[in-house]
C-alpha cells in the first residue's frame, strides 16, 4: 500500500513528514517556496492530503514519541483539539480535584497556553483600560507577570470588553505572540516580559471584538482579519514582526438577503475564525475561513491556490481541521453548512471539490473535533453529533446541558466539552454514545480547555483552574 509516514529524529521534539508513494519520496518543494523541508518542526497542525497517494496515516501515538506536549495555540500543539494526555481527570468539583483556582485580574475569553512552567492569558482590564497578558506558575498557579500591552478599544456594538481579549495567544520557547486584533500584535520575552516587537498599524473594523488567534509556523506569525470594512490575510516574521506579505480577500460580498444575513450593515463581511496550516501534496497551504468563502492560500507567497464560495456564510467562528484526505470547516452563521473540501485546484472549486456538505449538525463557536474517522460537531445548543468523516454520515446525535461556545478537546479515548454554564461533560469517543462524568465548576466558561500532563487548565468568567486527579497511592505490602 502507498502511504505517508512520520520519520522521527532526535531530540524527540523534532521530526520531519516525510511522504513515501510506492518506496520513493514525494519531491521536496520548489525553491520558490523557500521552505526548509528538513527544519518542519513537529509543530505542523496536521499532514493533510498527498497527491498520488491512496491513504495518509497521521496518528497521534507516533506523536508520543515527542514526550510530553506544550498547549502552545489554541486547540493545542496541533491546532485541532488533540492531546496526547492520557490520563485526564474524569470528576472533579470546587472542592475536588482542583490543584489551584485563582482569579484572573480582566475579562477575556482567550484560551490558556502551558509550557513546563508557565500558563499564559490575555485579558481586558476595563479598570485600566487596557488589553494584557498575564503570566501564571504552572505549579503554583500564582501571577508571574503581567504586561499591559494596547489601549482597550470602546465597543461599537456594545460588547462586553471580554470580546477584545478572545484570541489565545502563540507559545514556543523564549517568545509569546499576543493579538488583539487591531488594537495590536506584539512578540514578548516570556521571561523578562519585554516587548521585542508590536504592530499597530494592522486594523480593520472589528466592532464585536477581535477572535481570530495567531498561527507560527516555520519562521513567520500569521494573522488574519476580516472586518467589516476590510478583509485580509497576513504573514509577519516572527523575529522581526516585519510583513514578509499580505493578500486581500478575494470573494465578491454579497449583502444581506432573506438567508437570514444581516440586512443594513457591514456585517456580512465578518469572520473571527483561525486559520490551520496542512500539507497538500508537497505545498504548504494556509486554510482560512473568511465570510462567504473558505480559502487556501500559499504559507510561502500568499497567493491564493483556491477557494470554495458560500454567498450564505459568515461570522465564522470555528477553526478548520483536516483529515481522512480532507479539510472540513463550517461556514458561519446565517444558513450555515458544515463542508467536506478536497484540497487542490485553482480558482474556485465549489462545484468541483465539496466532497460531501450539510445543513444539519453544523457547529458555530464550537470547532469539530476528529478521531480516527469521526468527527465530533458541538452546536450552541449543546446538541453534539458524532459523524463518520469520510461521507458524513450521522452516527449518533445527543443533547448535553447547557449553551456552548468553548471547543472541546479530546485524549485517552475521552471528549471533554464544557459549556457556559460551567459544566464540563466527559463522552467516550467512540460510535456508542456515553457519558463518563459530568462536573460542575463557575459559570462563564466560553474559553476553550487547555490540557498539559495530567491536568486540565480551565478559564470560567473571573478564575483560572488547574484540575487534576491525584495520583493513586500504592498499597502498603505488596
Amino acid at each position: 500500500m502507498h502511504e505517508a509516514y512520520l520519520e522521527t529524529s532526535h531530540p524527540p521534539n523534532s521530526f520531519r513528514a516525510t511522504a513515501v508513494h510506492g518506496g520513493t519520496p514525494i519531491p521536496k518543494p520548489p525553491n520558490s517556496q523557500r521552505l526548509p523541508w528538513d527544519e518542519i518542526s513537529a509543530s505542523l497542525p496536521l499532514v493533510n492530503r498527498l497527491p498520488q497517494l491512496i491513504a495518509v496515516v497521521w496518528s497521534c501515538s507516533v506523536l508520543a514519541m515527542m514526550g510530553q506536549e506544550n498547549w502552545s495555540q489554541f486547540r493545542g500543539p496541533l491546532g485541532n483539539g488533540l492531546t496526547l494526555s492520557r490520563r485526564l481527570p474524569l470528576a472533579w468539583s470546587e472542592t475536588s480535584n482542583v490543584v489551584w483556582k485563582v482569579e484572573v485580574p480582566g475579562l477575556g475569553w482567550s484560551s490558556p497556553v502551558v509550557s513546563s512552567n508557565q500558563v499564559w492569558l490575555t485579558a481586558a482590564s476595563p479598570t485600566h483600560q487596557q488589553l494584557t497578558v498575564v503570566c501564571f506558575d504552572r505549579l503554583t498557579g500564582k501571577i508571574r507577570l503581567q504586561k499591559e500591552l494596547f489601549p482597550l478599544p470602546k465597543s461599537e456594538a456594545g460588547e462586553t470588553p471580554a470580546a477584545f481579549a478572545a484570541a489565545t495567544p502563540a507559545l514556543e520557547e523564549g517568545h509569546l505572540y499576543a493579538s488583539f486584533g487591531s488594537s495590536g500584535v506584539a512578540c514578548l520575552d516570556v521571561t523578562t516580559g519585554a516587548v521585542i516587537w508590536q504592530r499597530t498599524d494592522l486594523t480593520c473594523q472589528q466592532p464585536r471584538g477581535s477572535f481570530s488567534s495567531p498561527v507560527l509556523f516555520l519562521d513567520r506569525l500569521f494573522l488574519q482579519f476580516d472586518g467589516s470594512d476590510r478583509q485580509f490575510v497576513v504573514a509577519l516574521d516572527r523575529k522581526t514582526g516585519k510583513t514578509l506579505w499580505q493578500t486581500t480577500r478575494s470573494v465578491a460580498y454579497q449583502a444581506g438577503t432573506a438567508e437570514g444575513r444581516p440586512n443594513g450593515s457591514n456585517d456580512f463581511k465578518l469572520a473571527y475564525s483561525t486559520p490551520l496550516v496542512v500539507l497538500s501534496g508537497t505545498q504548504f497551504s494556509l486554510m482560512s475561513l473568511g465570510a462567504q468563502a473558505f480559502y487556501s492560500y500559499d504559507t510561502a507567497t500568499g497567493h491564493e491556490l483556491w477557494r470554495v464560495e458560500d454567498p450564505g456564510g459568515y461570522g465564522g467562528w470555528t477553526r478548520p481541521i483536516a483529515g481522512s484526505g480532507l479539510v472540513f470547516t463550517a461556514t458561519g452563521g446565517g444558513r450555515g453548512e458544515f463542508w467536506a473540501i478536497r484540497t487542490g485546484g485553482s480558482n474556485v472549486v465549489t462545484e468541483t471539490h465539496l466532497a460531501w456538505k450539510q445543513r444539519k449538525n453544523v457547529p458555530h463557536h464550537a470547532s469539530p473535533l476528529m478521531v480516527g474517522n469521526l468527527l465530533f460537531l458541538l452546536e450552541d445548543t449543546g446538541l453534539l453529533s458524532c459523524v463518520e468523516a469520510k461521507l458524513g454520515n450521522l452516527v449518533w446525535r445527543e443533547q448535553l446541558p447547557g449553551t456552548y461556545s468553548a471547543s472541546p478537546i479530546a485524549g485517552g479515548g475521552k471528549l471533554y466539552v464544557f459549556n457556559e454554564e460551567g459544566t464540563g461533560t466527559v463522552v467516550e469517543i467512540g460510535r456508542k454514545f456515553k457519558v463518563l462524568g459530568q462536573n460542575q465548576l463557575a459559570p462563564g466558561m466560553r474559553a476553550s480547555p487547555a490540557a498539559y500532563g495530567r491536568s486540565l487548565f480551565l478559564r470560567s468568567a473571573q478564575h483560572l483552574y488547574r484540575v487534576e486527579e491525584k495520583e493513586p497511592q500504592p498499597v502498603k505490602g505488596f
